[in-house]
């Protein structure tokens, strides 16, 4: 009987990779352009590759040495907060023809890139790039993310769809989502959401593999419970703090 809760990998590919002398988790998929190669940075921080093709998502400098990282095709800012606008970082995986991806606020700060709103679709290296909404709604909290300036982003690699949530709680535009093949969404309140939040979005737009990630200090063990009926969604644990 196919297990959806896994702390080592059965399905995808899991190993221990040196990038550099750094090691992370990784995971692989195949896709129809070939294999794509998650790493699992922590936090919000993700590095994709896909047929040397390199993706960084929210570069941190405080969980690693960016110059001894692979240089990026594209980089993807979900928005303009440190922890996930890093310029330190971002300097180190520059190259010439990087795109750099983000919010009118990140635009602001270093002044170079494409812009993305809401809703707004891009083509960039054969890969479909969609910035979707990320923002809180708990009274009181607003403050943090408010609606309409933050991105999460949906990329199509092939046939597989991808959800990377950004700083969010389970807003109703989730419900819109489409044919999610692996979704990654945040669980630290006050900031993103709380696990019962992270349920309710999983059945909103019922992803077949669920990364959660940036959940901080968040017992992962209580989103296992909670979504052990959701037969339809594989929930893999990688550390993601």
């Amino acid at each position: 009987m196919k297990k959806i809760f896994y702390l080592l990998i059965t399905g995808l590919m899991l190993n221990l990779p040196s990038v550099g002398q750094i090691k992370f988790e990784r995971d692989t998929i195949q896709t129809l352009k070939g294999k794509l190669i998650m790493t699992f940075i922590g936090h919000g921080t993700l590095m994709f590759d896909i047929n040397g093709k390199i993706i960084h998502i929210d570069p941190w400098s405080k969980l690693v040495d960016y110059t001894k990282l692979p240089k990026a095709d594209i980089v993807l800012i979900t928005h303009h907060h440190q922890d996930h606008l890093d310029t330190n970082a971002l300097n180190n995986i520059l190259k010439k023809k990087t795109r750099i991806i983000m919010t009118n606020a990140a635009y602001e700060i270093i002044k170079k890139g494409i812009v993305m709103k809401n809703g707004e679709k891009q083509l960039i290296d054969g890969i479909y790039i969609e910035a979707v909404p990320a923002y809180n709604t708990t009274k009181g909290r607003e403050i943090y993310h408010p609606k309409g300036r933050d991105n999460g982003y949906v990329l199509q690699i092939g046939e597989k769809r991808i959800y990377i949530a950004g700083d969010t709680e389970n807003i109703d535009e989730m419900a819109e989502l489409k044919n999610i093949d692996i979704a990654f969404l945040p669980m630290n309140q006050p900031y993103t959401m709380l696990p019962e939040q992270l349920v309710d979005a999983v059945k909103k737009f019922k992803p077949k593999i669920l990364y959660p990630y940036h959940y901080g200090e968040t017992d992962i063990s209580k989103l296992k419970i909670l979504l052990a009926n959701e037969k339809y969604v594989d929930v893999r644990i990688r550390t993601m703090r």
